[in-house]
């Protein structure tokens, strides 16, 4: 069975066709695609509209600073759950 091919104008019919009635089910049973289908091309939508392309210089440095922040604090938050590991008191860890 061959993949059933569908141009760039059908899918965006149909992803308008999806929030206009609210329900990718009922939209995916009309066209015939299945819904994970439908879905992914509504993902793909919202995620081109949000991209990186169409943001100005001072929101490209704060997503990047964001990013910074989110990942220093995911290693801090690492470091303390370690520290408290070996502060425990056991004496296996403090006698090295």
């Amino acid at each position: 069975m061959s993949r059933r091919m569908f141009d760039e104008s059908f899918r965006k019919m149909a992803v308008e066709l999806s929030y206009t009635k609210g329900s990718v089910k009922e939209v995916a049973d009309e066209l015939g695609v299945s819904q994970t289908l439908l879905s992914k091309w509504r993902q793909r939508e919202s995620d081109s509209s949000q991209g990186v392309a169409g943001l100005t210089e001072d929101q490209k440095m704060i997503k990047k600073l964001q990013k910074e922040l989110k990942d220093a604090q995911m290693e801090r938050d690492i470091l303390k759950k370690a520290v408290g590991i070996f502060s425990k008191g056991d004496g296996r860890y403090s006698d090295l």
